[in-house]
């Protein structure tokens, strides 16, 4: 593969992290991020989320929630997901604190809100690499069925990507034929490093 990836959500859990692990299994040079303040997963109610700092072992919140109420957190798909996520990596990052990370080819982002957040951070930092990066944001429920479907397209649209010679030349070419064979609407932004 020839480029690097990151997927982007608000907290690194489940839209990211799907698409995450399934471009991992694929070959892809692939990291996530959550954009939010803290990461937030649902709680018993809709006023209770169980919120964590970025950096928590996602075995921890596994734990954590294990013990607070199993059949609950395994009934919602919690648990699974957080078992999940652990098999790809320790802990959910936040995007606004990878600069060590590196510089990315391309950034997906599954929300609106979410797009508008990284294309705000990667203006605010320093441009001394002068390298472009390509941000898309693909619409997606932020539930496990929707997760799912939003992993398989990021991925068709990654492969796609992949296929260019280089994606500054083809892109628009790229995004509407996606956009026809998906019937979803993609919004996109160019940035630099």
């Amino acid at each position: 593969m020839k480029f690097r990836y990151a997927m982007v959500c608000s907290s690194n859990q489940n839209r990211s992290m799907e698409a995450h692990s399934l471009l991992k299994k694929q070959g892809f040079d692939v990291s996530s991020y959550g954009t939010g303040a803290h990461v937030k997963l649902p709680g018993p109610s809709l006023r209770e989320p169980n919120v964590y700092e970025f950096g928590t072992p996602y075995k921890h919140m596994f734990d954590d929630l294990r013990r607070k109420d199993p059949d609950l957190y395994k009934r919602n798909g919690i648990l699974p997901m957080l078992k999940r996520n652990s098999s790809v990596k320790t802990a959910p990052q936040r995007w606004q604190d990878n600069a060590a990370d590196g510089s990315f080819d391309v950034v997906f982002t599954f929300e609106e809100k979410v797009f508008d957040m990284v294309v705000e951070d990667l203006h605010n930092r320093d441009h001394a690499l002068l390298k472009t990066v390509l941000v898309i944001n693909l619409e997606v429920k932020d539930n496990h069925e929707e997760a799912a479907i939003g992993a398989r397209l990021a991925l068709d649209l990654c492969q796609e990507i992949e296929a260019t010679e280089s994606w500054e030349d083809s892109i628009d070419d790229v995004l509407s034929g996606f956009e026809k064979q998906h019937r979803r609407k993609l919004l996109y932004s160019i940035s630099y490093y």
